[in-house]
């Protein structure tokens, strides 16, 4: 869930005021006319007067978002990895539940060495499941039910797909007594959604 302002936005002789969408990798507009520029591509970065100015290949793009064009300049010039939007902190104790891939493994093993891998280990602090379907989400009541405190669930889920959606991955927590709190985009492919033990329940 990135950062959404109404502005007006420019690219050559191209302007329109719209909506402009601060991802974790890329800058989206919707105006009447369409931009989707990944961090990657942009050459260069600018604050200057409220005006983002963000150098492509395309061109010039000029966002006027005021007193934020600062602080997107930095998160464009500064992307948080994963792991820090995960909010995981060296040595915390991990749970792996289902497959992920090798460099998210290879992410958290610079991070701490108490990973544990197919069951929630007693005490952990960062749950991770990775639901590839709906039916998949039978097992979230178990889950939740071996939580305890601060600890967090982080239901790991493929973007754009029929068989999982965003609805039955909040439904599935809230049913099992936990509050939906965050969302981040764990890879290309995938989203994640954090889920916490209500305080009035720990």
């Amino acid at each position: 869930m990135g950062n959404e302002l109404e502005c007006t936005a420019r690219l050559g002789k191209q302007e329109s005021e719209g909506k402009a969408l601060l991802e974790a990798s890329e800058i989206l507009f919707r105006g009447d006319f369409r931009l989707k520029i990944p961090f990657s591509t942009i050459r260069s970065a600018t604050a200057v007067d409220g005006e983002l100015r963000l150098q492509t290949a395309d061109g010039l793009a000029i966002f006027h978002l005021g007193a934020a064009a600062e602080k997107w300049r930095d998160k464009i010039l500064h992307p948080k990895s994963r792991i820090e939007k995960l909010g995981v902190k060296p040595g915390a104790k991990v749970s792996l539940l289902g497959n992920f891939d090798s460099e998210f493994l290879g992410e958290l093993a610079k991070l701490t060495k108490s990973t544990s891998k197919a069951k929630v280990a007693p005490g952990s602090e960062w749950i991770f499941f990775a639901a590839h379907s709906k039916g998949g989400l039978g097992s979230v009541p178990k889950i939740s039910k071996s939580m305890q405190g601060a600890a967090a669930l982080w239901i790991v889920y493929p973007k754009g797909q029929k068989q999982i959606t965003e609805n039955d991955v909040l439904a599935a927590g809230r049913k099992s007594g936990l509050k939906d709190v965050k969302v981040v985009g764990f890879s290309s492919t995938h989203t994640a959604l954090k889920f916490v033990i209500p305080l009035s329940a720990r």
